[in-house]
């Protein structure tokens, strides 16, 4: 083990999706976090492209390990672990990031850990606030998962609460960005014209609030088709679509939901901290609404600041920090990617 200061220095790669992410982390200390982003060359396309993502991965991951060893002041031998995005997303995208871990691990003689990307989602707080409080719940929300977490332990307790049945909040986000004619990604766009639009102007649906319905399970294709046959209603009468409004509405329902089951879900389990991560944790409205409920029902949140909640190798070297303070054991040589990696495993093991 190194002697940096701050604890184990770790080197975390991050390919599950558009961004190539890698991040150096000693301890709780973040010390580089680069990121190169392919999200342009979807954009033209309305959504990721698996194929276009792999390549781009390719082309980013040397330069972008060498510059978040430039901004940390280190070498690659300096590391004492090598920690990269095994599962869950874009299985060609996945395998560039482990094919690069594994060859980086080989080189340096250093050992390797093939980490859960919705865990590392969690993990990366302890960047932003420090030790994770624990147990808690966490709700994960991004383009490809709505996720309600019981975290007993970030190194290798995580219960499912609940997750989307269909798309998930930050899908929806680019669906409804797209029938408003908003660039790709949809979320930050919505987001700002939102602020400028009124959220109740408009009564979207609360999908699966019913008495019936399960508690912790998502379901935004509903709203989103709905937003959709409304502004094909106005269009179809030649009226103007007050886009504002339809952004800020349609925010609202999706908000609205996320954080009523959040809370639920600490209420119910006797939990006194909230931890909010994913992409879509960077939304204004997320964080403001989150904020308020919690604080009106005697429950801790914890949210890192919008850099840190997008996909990033930062979140990987964090979780892979944890893992090599607890001892879990390293994953063996012959670690590969899996698209479905459920949450319950943390690290893939030996």
């Amino acid at each position: 083990m190194s002697e940096y200061p701050g604890g184990p220095l770790i080197l975390g790669i991050e390919t599950s999706c558009d961004e190539t992410g890698v991040g150096i982390v000693a301890g709780h200390r973040l010390l580089a976090d680069a990121v190169a982003s392919s999200v342009t060359e979807h954009a033209r396309f309305g959504g990721v492209v698996p194929e276009v993502a792999s390549r781009a991965h390719l082309e980013a991951m040397v330069p972008t390990v060498h510059r978040a060893c430039a901004e940390a002041g280190v070498t690659p031998s300096d590391v004492d672990a090598i920690a990269v995005t095994a599962g869950p997303g874009l299985t060609g995208a996945l395998l560039v990031g482990v094919a690069a871990a594994k060859a980086y691990a080989l080189a340096l003689g250093k050992p390797l850990y093939g980490v859960n990307h919705l865990a590392a989602h969690v993990a990366v707080d302890i960047l932003e606030h420090g030790p994770l409080p624990q147990p808690a719940v966490a709700l994960l929300v991004s383009g490809g998962h709505s996720s309600l977490l019981r975290v007993d332990d970030i190194t290798g307790s995580i219960t499912p609460l609940g997750s989307t049945i269909d798309d998930a909040a930050g899908e929806a986000f680019d669906k409804v960005a797209r029938v408003l004619g908003l660039p790709f990604p949809g979320g930050p766009h919505i987001d700002r014209l939102a602020c400028a639009g009124s959220a109740e102007a408009i009564a979207f649906p609360r999908g699966l609030t019913g008495p019936r319905d399960a508690p912790y399970n998502f379901s935004f294709s509903g709203l989103k088709s709905a937003v959709a046959r409304w502004v094909e209603r106005l269009e179809r009468d030649g009226s103007p679509v007050p886009v504002a409004d339809v952004a800020a509405s349609f925010q609202e329902a999706v908000v609205d939901v996320l954080t009523a089951k959040a809370v639920r879900a600490c209420r119910e389990t006797g939990m006194e901290h909230l931890i909010l991560g994913g992409g879509v944790a960077a939304n204004s409205r997320l964080r403001a609404l989150a904020e308020t409920r919690a604080a009106a029902n005697g429950l801790l949140l914890r949210v890192p600041r919008p850099g840190l909640c997008t996909d990033n190798g930062a979140m990987v070297a964090a979780l892979g920090s944890l893992l090599v303070d607890a001892g879990v054991p390293a994953s063996s040589e012959e670690l590969g990617a899996d698209s479905t990696l459920p949450v319950t495993l943390v690290s893939v093991p030996a």
